[in-house]
């Protein structure tokens, strides 16, 4: 995290892997649109006409999900395949019982040379990315090296869209970046690198294959800092995977704030149908900072769900844009 040089990817919504993570979003939304307690875990693959959603799911809500499928990727031409079973009443149980619903390792992260307390390569990629996005909703990768805060290489593969119009694009997000404090400096020794091999017209399910979970790197922080490993897309929040994960933002935030440091990283440990996280470390410039009972009792996850609100359909928007940095509540 310390290095000069640092790189960041973002991909587009219509990127394979986060088409099946807005899928798998989407019906958790419905769930908890009509019924708060629902539990998910819902993973799908989709790919050359072919869509496969299985998982467990225990819930009161009404579902169609071959239509939240087909809403999703604006298209009914695709084989549809649904696997969908009860939560295990092993998990289950422990859950019932205000316990986490897996275990797992969460990692929560912030920094102060952003105003979102976001990486600063993190942000310039996803931002690229939206600003591309927005001209042409197509399939589409961003990656951004900086060095000592410098742009050093812009890649830029982006599905249909010509190689002197995506140029246009970057051109006027270089005048727009400019004008906002949260920026670098725009240098003249940087490379710009736009559709590397060629310029692409077949993107998405057409092209390639994707599957929930795959883009856990930048649905985080990016690659300078560590993840977990849990994937966040199509699970409840008593799946400390999600609630953990952003429940550690929000202490790094604040810790960040409290203490005036450079960076924070939380790392929080679960044991399955525990309700208290069995570790807990912050760490403040690399200085170890202490736990008390009253920062563990905000990892419950019943506290969890209360503080950051997490019961109500809101996974969607954050599967496609990922789940730090956009000011949720666990960003402030």
């Amino acid at each position: 995290m310390n290095t000069k040089i640092k790189t960041a990817e973002f991909v587009s919504p219509m990127h394979p892997d986060k088409i099946c993570d807005r899928i798998s979003a989407s019906i958790l939304d419905e769930c908890l649109k009509q019924d708060p307690n629902s539990r998910v875990a819902i993973e799908t693959l989709g790919g050359h006409k072919k869509i496969v959603v299985m998982g467990e799911i225990t819930t009161n809500a009404k579902l169609n999900f071959k239509k939240i499928i087909e809403d999703e990727i604006n298209d009914n031409s695709f084989d549809i395949s649904i696997n969908i079973v009860n939560q295990s009443p092993s998990i289950a149980t422990g859950v019932d019982n205000g316990g986490a619903g897996d275990q797992g390792i969460m990692v929560g992260y912030a920094c102060n040379n952003t105003i979102n307390f976001m990486p600063l390569e993190y942000n310039l990629a996803r931002d690229l990315c939206q600003w591309i996005y927005r001209a042409y909703p197509n399939d589409g990768k961003i990656q951004i090296t900086i060095e000592d805060n410098k742009f050093k290489k812009i890649l830029v593969s982006w599905c249909g869209v010509k190689k002197d119009n995506l140029e246009r694009r970057i051109n006027y997000w270089f005048f727009k970046l400019s004008k906002t404090s949260n920026s670098t400096a725009k240098t003249n020794d940087y490379e710009l690198l736009i559709n590397p091999s060629g310029d692409w017209d077949i993107g998405g399910f057409d092209a390639d294959t994707g599957l929930t979970g795959r883009k856990i790197v930048i649905d985080s922080y990016g690659p300078e800092v560590p993840v977990g490993g849990g994937a966040f897309s199509g699970k409840d929040p008593t799946k400390v995977d999600l609630s953990g994960a952003l429940m550690a933002r929000k202490i790094a935030v604040e810790t960040l704030k409290s203490t005036n440091s450079n960076e924070v990283v939380v790392k929080v440990v679960y044991a399955i149908g525990k309700p208290k996280p069995i570790q807990l470390s912050i760490k403040a410039d690399d200085r170890e900072i202490d736990i008390s009972e009253d920062l563990i009792n905000h990892f419950i996850p019943k506290n969890i769900f209360q503080e950051l609100n997490l019961k109500k359909p809101q996974y969607k928007e954050l599967s496609k844009w990922g789940h730090f940095g956009n000011n949720s509540l666990w960003d402030n």
